[in-house]
């Protein structure tokens, strides 16, 4: 039976209320979903919205690992185009439409401009970005455009000119990762489903046939542990598939290879303008963006294979020389150490090919489903833009693996939540769509949370409450990393606004001064993380 949706009301989201109904659910789960990056969000998004009794699980925040550091963009991927990944570029420009359709508030459009310093350079890509909007079909932005020096520079401000010979404008789409898995968590409360941050799975069970029939998970702020009955078990998490894997079967293979992706923040003058810079080939055959994010620009990326992972994994020192040294080459105004205000790394979980290359370009960016012999199955690779359509191949494989009614998949017509047309509001609270009038009413009736939380930001103290009430934050890293950003935009100014949050939030949440000092003293030390050189704040907690 088709679970009852609620309407989008100011308590619906809520981490107590939905573990109470945990703990209360006297039904065996359609489906459990592993996983609150953008793949387990997408698929608990799909499965509700399908009617299927949903729960997902996630060991920390919505979108704590990879889906909350990638370059912001939203795109068909236009070296896969050059690599000849057709298909890939295909669906991914098929996608990013609908979610331009369906988030408005969180996606916008964006124009790049590749700079040419030989004409066959311009000729060559503009050719290739032809065929890129040619691809897009209806989706289409708009029209790729040759420039001249003079456009070029017009756009690009700080563009190194000697040797300038013009250049390509095309566009693509950005948007904000974390604050899209937050607004698809939302979504699918909406549907009927039930989103649990911070509770670990520990284990799998299974039936006398061996077959996977729930999970074992522990509330991580309450210690308790539960055994959850389901009929289909989805592993989608990201790098850590292959620990679920072994869950299953000791034994099991590794599935994937992460690579790491390092980004650099800088100051909003180094572009100088609302284009983004995108270099089309490095040295070393890598790509690179420079890309006006929240009004600052964030450069990178990397593509660095390991052979471990964690949840907060380390820019290596020779990545940020590259991502320096190369935007250095295409800016006059050369970035250096200093002026790095927040350096952060993200781990893609490619799907490996099976064959140890010691090159990620080598590694397919497509998805890959995979379902064992005891019915577990797992959902990995892809990309943020690519989500919805994961999403729904798995499902269609769950329906099949459990049995379930064979109900079509309604997600690409379905609004996130947030939904608001372009230009509804004109402040930073835009970001919220049509959240953003209750976060007004919450500061008029009570003007005090207008405060701001630091003076290089317009973030208010009423974010914060609306962050703790609505959007299940827990922490002042939640707050500070995934629901405002700023830990992505400047960490020492992230730093600095730790101690005020951590009072609200305790306010909120109702903690006390003890709570607020583990928070500050503990996101102070993982925000030093995104430093070049640490910094230890002079503020103090004040009640």
């Amino acid at each position: 039976m088709r679970p009852k949706k609620v309407e989008a009301n100011r308590s619906w989201f809520d981490r107590q209320q939905f573990m109470q109904e945990v703990e209360e659910s006297q039904s065996i789960w359609d489906m459990i979903v592993i996983g609150g990056g953008a793949t387990g969000l997408g698929v608990a998004l799909d499965a509700a919205s399908r009617g299927f009794k949903t729960l997902l699980l996630e060991q920390s925040d919505f979108a704590k690992g990879t889906s909350s550091r990638s370059t912001k963009l939203v795109h068909g991927g236009v070296r896969y185009l050059a690599q000849g990944n057709v298909s890939l570029v295909y669906e991914a420009l098929h996608e990013r439409g609908l979610l331009l359709q369906n988030a408005p508030h969180l996606v916008k459009v964006q124009p790049f401009v590749i700079p040419s310093y030989t004409r066959w350079d311009k000729l060559l890509y503009g050719v290739g970005l032809k065929v890129y909007d040619w691809m897009a079909g209806r989706h289409r932005f708009q029209k790729t455009t040759f420039l001249s020096k003079s456009e070029v520079v017009k756009l690009l401000p700080t563009i190194e000119q000697k040797g300038l010979q013009g250049g390509i404008e095309y566009y693509d789409g950005q948007f904000d990762d974390a604050r899209l898995a937050v607004n698809i968590a939302q979504t699918c409360a909406e549907q009927g489903g039930v989103v649990l941050n911070y509770t670990k799975v520990q284990d799998l069970l299974k039936d006398e046939k061996g077959k996977v029939a729930g999970v074992k998970a522990q509330d991580l702020e309450s210690g308790r542990e539960y055994q959850l009955q389901a009929k289909v078990v989805v592993n989608a998490t990201g790098v850590f598939v292959d620990e679920v894997l072994q869950m299953d079967s000791p034994a099991q293979e590794p599935l994937i290879q992460p690579s790491q992706g390092v980004h650099v923040v800088l100051d909003s003058s180094f572009l100088g303008g609302g284009a983004a810079l995108m270099i089309p080939k490095t040295p070393d055959g890598r790509v690179l963006f420079a890309v006006p994010w929240h009004q600052h620009v964030l450069v990178g990326t990397t593509d660095t294979p390991l052979n471990s992972h964690s949840l907060e994994p380390t820019a290596l020192e020779e990545e940020i020389a590259f991502i320096l040294e190369t935007a250095g080459r295409y800016l006059s105004r050369k970035p250096t150490r200093l002026d790095v205000l927040s350096v952060f790394a993200g781990l893609r979980p490619l799907a490996a090919s099976g064959k140890d290359t010691g090159s990620t370009k080598e590694i397919s960016r497509s998805h890959k489903l995979m379902v064992t012999s005891s019915g577990l199955i797992t959902i990995t690779g892809g990309k943020w833009t690519t989500y919805r359509k994961m999403a729904e191949d798995t499902v269609d494989e769950a329906i099949k693996v459990g049995k379930l009614p064979a109900v079509p998949c309604p997600t690409a017509g379905i609004k996130i939540h947030g939904y608001a047309a372009h230009g509804s509001t004109s402040d930073h609270l835009s970001i919220y769509g049509s959240d953003a009038p209750a976060i007004r009413s919450l500061l008029n009736s009570n003007p005090a949370l207008g405060e701001r939380l630091h003076g290089k930001f317009p973030d208010i103290e009423a974010e914060v409450v609306w962050a703790v009430q609505n959007e299940m934050a827990r922490t002042v890293e939640d707050v500070l990393a995934r629901r405002l950003r700023i830990l992505f935009l400047d960490a020492k100014a992230a730093i600095e606004m730790a101690p005020k949050v951590a009072v609200v939030m305790a306010a909120a949440l109702g903690f006390d001064e003890v709570w607020q000092k583990k928070q500050v003293n503990a996101f102070t030390t993982l925000a030093n993380r995104y430093l070049l050189a640490p910094y230890v704040p002079v503020t103090t907690i004040h009640n």
